[in-house]
């Protein structure tokens, strides 16, 4: 496991204890795995982090995954206007 710097203290204790002695001690929750692909160069991460320094990539993916949802719903709400044309010029037509 990767562990944070000696010299880095946290700031959610007012900078009072230092991160990786309440991330041995495992009183530190916010000191996460993440495993995946970063959003902006597409290279493979695999390591520990705090939650707080992960936060601008997980925000980026979010926005990511959000754009193709959208564009998923677009295509799919183009074809379903398509298909409900060609039905109603098919009624108008007596086919």
């Amino acid at each position: 496991m990767d562990l944070p710097s000696e010299k880095t203290y946290c700031h959610h204790t007012g900078f009072t204890k230092k991160c990786r002695a309440l991330v041995v001690s495992e009183k530190c929750n916010r000191w996460m795995h993440i495993r995946g692909l970063n959003p902006n160069t597409g290279d493979p991460i695999d390591h520990f982090n705090c939650i707080d320094n992960w936060m601008p990539s997980l925000m980026i993916e979010n926005s990511l995954q959000q754009r193709q949802t959208g564009a998923a719903v677009e295509s799919f709400r183009n074809e379903m206007v398509k298909l409900n044309t060609q039905y109603d010029l098919k009624l108008v037509n007596g086919r």
